[in-house]
This record gives C-alpha cells, structure tokens and sequence, in this order.
C-alpha cells in the first residue's frame, strides 16, 4: 500500500487527510496523481495545479518511481512574505 498525505489547502479542498491506495510495480508519482483525479473532477483540479510532492519525507519531482509502503505527500507551494 501505498499511504497518500495532503496538506494545507490541499486537504481543505480535497476533504481528507490522508488516504491508501494499493501499490502497482509500474506506479510513480506521476500515475498515481492521474490516478486519484480519475473519478473526480474537484480531485482532478486540485491535484493539477502546481502542487509539490514528497516521497518519504523527500521533495520528488513528478514522475518518481514508487515502491510498495512508500509515503506521498501533497501540497501547495508556499510563499513568504
């Protein structure tokens, strides 16, 4: 399995916290992203904007390769002031 976490606004507009879905060997960031918008288009809008991705607790980009209990965060880029 693989554990999927959101934060900030992400989690607000996604509804969740966090989720699982099952591992697949070919699974990246960028199929699981396709993945989770596929049956939802308020999914899909939130997760096609620019968001960054963490795997393991390390920024990833887009088409990291996954293993089975890896963690993937979510969230929006944040800006200072």
């Amino acid at each position: 399995m693989i554990k999927v976490v959101f934060f900030a606004s992400l989690k607000e507009k996604l509804g969740c916290d966090s989720i699982s879905v099952a591992f697949q060997p070919d699974l990246d960031t960028e199929r699981l992203i396709k993945h989770l918008s596929e049956n939802n288009s308020s999914w899909r809008d939130a997760l096609s904007n620019n968001i960054l991705t963490a795997v393991n607790h390390e920024l990833k980009h887009s088409n990291t390769k996954l293993a089975d209990d890896d963690e993937v965060a979510f969230f929006p880029p944040v800006t200072g002031g």
